[in-house]
């Protein structure tokens, strides 16, 4: 007879940063990649490792890559090469590492507007509004796409950007942080500066509002800023 389940909960479905061990002993270091795009300096600091490496490397669905089956004695030997490359190999904000974009413009021929070479620089305007705002250290899920296609999952996110021409995009609120609640479309085909706006708006009242332990997605449907999708039919009402 097989033994009794033993109890389990699922507390995260995001990536777990830095080392961690699993019960056969072996170390795994997860890297950040922003928008899963390696850089050069990312590229060289993995040839580096895989020269030494015995274990294997692992492709998360978060856009990121763990350095995986690591013997506890090789450990040292990975963390010189990663230091060689700098601290900042993958010092990201809290809200980079929770940021995802699908690949887009140039590479993906349905695409309508930038995501993966824009994302990061409209991440920085909207660090500046939750530093302003003491929230940077809060963990909010952002994904944008270039087309109504969404790979990069934003009709599931907190904020939600969906691309529908050059430089216009629909913007959603609402998502469950942990994936489990689609979010709701509040604005449509706007730039810029009216994602800025309305995200300056939100987040403001998130920052004096929100009860303690409340994730932003949460709070504005608790606030009214947007009615919960109970249903996935109901996603376009």
């Amino acid at each position: 007879p097989f033994e009794a389940a033993r109890p389990y909960s699922f507390a995260s479905n995001g990536d777990s940063y830095g080392w961690n061990i699993t019960p056969d002993g072996r170390h795994h270091r997860t890297i950040v990649i922003e928008n899963g795009r390696l850089n050069l300096k990312q590229l060289n600091m993995l040839r580096d490792v895989a020269r030494i490496h015995h274990g294997t490397f692992r492709m998360t669905p978060n856009q990121n890559v763990i350095i995986a089956g690591v013997k506890a004695e090789d450990r040292a030997a990975i963390d010189a090469i990663l230091t060689e490359y700098g601290p900042d190999i993958d010092a990201f904000s809290v809200v980079r590492r929770n940021a995802m974009a699908c690949v887009a413009l140039p590479t993906c021929g349905l695409a309508m507007a930038e995501s993966e070479r824009y994302l990061p620089s409209l991440l920085t305007k909207i660090e500046a509004i939750l530093a302003e705002n003491g929230l940077s250290d809060e963990p909010i899920t952002i994904r944008m796409s270039g087309c109504p296609n969404g790979c990069s999952r934003p009709y599931i996110a907190e904020i939600g950007m969906s691309g529908r021409a050059p430089g216009k995009y629909n913007l959603y609120l609402g998502g469950g942080f942990h994936g489990e609640r689609l979010n709701r479309m509040v604005s449509e085909n706007i730039g810029e500066a009216q994602i800025l706006d309305i995200l300056g708006d939100a987040l403001g009242r998130y920052a004096k509002e929100r009860d303690p332990g409340e994730h932003f997605g949460d709070f504005t449907i608790r606030a009214g800023i947007v009615r919960e999708v109970t249903e996935g039919r109901f996603f376009n009402d």
